[in-house]
């Protein structure tokens, strides 16, 4: 199959819904061969591996990577929205949140680099948030103090490992359409309401498409950006403008 990431193995995490699985078809069509990672039951369609199982579960991740044994692109898009603020965030919310937005990406990519440093290249696809990462926003506290962790993970790996053969860069999206956003704003109680308050939110007028955020993860983990490593790219329709 020709594409920019034929001949090229991924593992895709969060890839059940949202971004996720957008950034995992998107891979697969580029003509990546790929293993995709949900802790829910999902289908990608033909020819697309698939495997139920929760990045938290730092076991599963260490097994998979032994069983897989190397792969050129890692793409870290699993990720736990908690709301509101550090007065409505338990200990326990909050070591949730690090423990699947933060801690899960530092056992994964613990388990798959050194695979990655023995061939001698690697690209790790990190996806973050402009919440906490490049601003403060209301309500997510833990979320946004999670994904700001990001920003220094992606970087400490981008420099520690620059002359190895590893790239590592972040993609930060804004307000993105996608299954937990519709969660969310049905929780709120008015649905139409909590959405058009989000859309209203955002200069461009419209909320994000997961393919778009797809397609800067696509170029990311592509040769086209090999001069490119811990960067942090702001795809969010010019809500941090």
């Amino acid at each position: 199959m020709n594409g920019r990431l034929a001949g090229k193995t991924a593992l895709v995490t969060g890839a059940g819904a949202g971004i996720g699985r957008a950034v995992a078809l998107a891979f697969a069509g580029e003509g990546a061969k790929l293993t995709a990672i949900s802790r829910s039951a999902f289908d990608l369609g033909e020819g697309i591996a698939t495997r139920r199982l929760d990045v938290a579960d730092t076991a599963g991740i260490h097994a998979l990577a032994e069983e897989l044994g190397t792969v050129d692109i890692i793409a870290n898009v699993a990720g736990y929205v908690h709301a509101g603020t550090i007065l409505d965030c338990s200990r326990e919310e909050w070591e949730g949140s690090f423990a699947v937005n933060v801690t899960a990406i530092y056992e994964t990519v613990r388990a798959f680099l050194p695979a990655m440093l023995a061939k001698g290249r690697g690209n790790i696809v990190c996806v973050g948030s402009i919440a906490g990462a490049i601003k403060g926003t209301p309500g997510r506290f833990a979320y946004g103090a999670s994904k700001a962790a990001l920003v220094g993970l992606v970087k400490g790996i981008a420099a520690d490992f620059v002359g190895r053969g590893i790239r590592a860069n972040l993609i930060c999206p804004g307000t993105t359409d996608t299954p937990s956003l519709d969660e969310r704003a049905r929780a709120t109680g008015d649905y139409e309401a909590a959405r058009a308050a989000f859309i209203a939110r955002q200069p461009m007028g419209r909320l994000g498409r997961p393919e778009e955020i797809a397609a800067l993860a696509v170029h990311l983990a592509s040769d086209e950006s090999a001069f490119t490593t811990g960067a942090v790219y702001v795809a969010d329709g010019g809500a941090t403008i």
